[in-house]
């Protein structure tokens, strides 16, 4: 396969984030923070060489794709099925909100991917609109070019779940593949002759 390797980058922090409040698919903004993390990490992802770099449509990747994009000298192509899960009636609440008004629901949440919050996805149906993105690229470059790596600047959860998904691990295992930090990645590899993904490293970056 020539799609060689996958990164994948959370965006920097939010107001949000701050604020511990729960985004899915509010269209939250960078903080100074997050800029300045973005900033930061441009040029560690610009030494993957990629080739191509596809983001969320949510503002947060965005602003976060495009400071990549300038290190690596390569457009961002936006992609709605890289967003955030969608949280439903919990979006812009904090945990301990939904705790109150929902007891035990985010215990449920975070160790069954099947469950959805109210009014939103589950980890399942996030997974199975992204996984195609990646299988469009495998279509687009086929089992015998170059050596291809592409960035997805994303969020937190679609991350992990993606991760999960490409990795084919049962779904009882997902809650094991824990949080990302801000403007940190994960590394998918795989071999020419092999189409399995391989985990190459997680939750990479530097400290912030």
């Amino acid at each position: 396969m020539s799609l060689r390797r996958l990164v994948l980058l959370r965006h920097g922090q939010t107001d949000y984030n701050v604020a511990g409040r729960m985004q899915g698919h509010i269209d939250s903004k960078l903080t100074d923070e997050g800029v300045e993390q973005a900033s930061s990490a441009a040029p560690e992802i610009a030494r993957l060489t990629p080739d191509r770099l596809i983001s969320s449509d949510l503002r947060r990747a965005v602003d976060t794709a495009d400071l990549v994009a300038a290190a690596c000298g390569r457009p961002v192509k936006l992609d709605a099925r890289l967003r955030e899960t969608h949280l439903g009636e919990w979006q812009g609440r904090t945990v301990a909100e939904i705790e109150e008004a929902w007891p035990g629901a985010i215990a449920t949440w975070r160790s069954d991917p099947a469950w959805a919050p109210p009014g939103g996805e589950s980890r399942i149906e996030v997974v199975r609109r992204s996984l195609p993105v990646v299988e469009e690229l495998d279509d687009e470059y086929g089992p015998n070019g170059p050596e291809t790596t592409v960035v997805l600047v994303a969020h937190g959860g679609l991350i992990a779940g993606l991760v999960c998904g490409l990795l084919a691990l049962p779904t009882a295992a997902w809650p094991a593949i824990g949080g990302m930090g801000n403007c940190r990645w994960a590394a998918l590899a795989r071999r020419a002759d092999h189409p399995r993904w391989r985990l190459a490293g997680y939750n990479i970056g530097l400290g912030h």
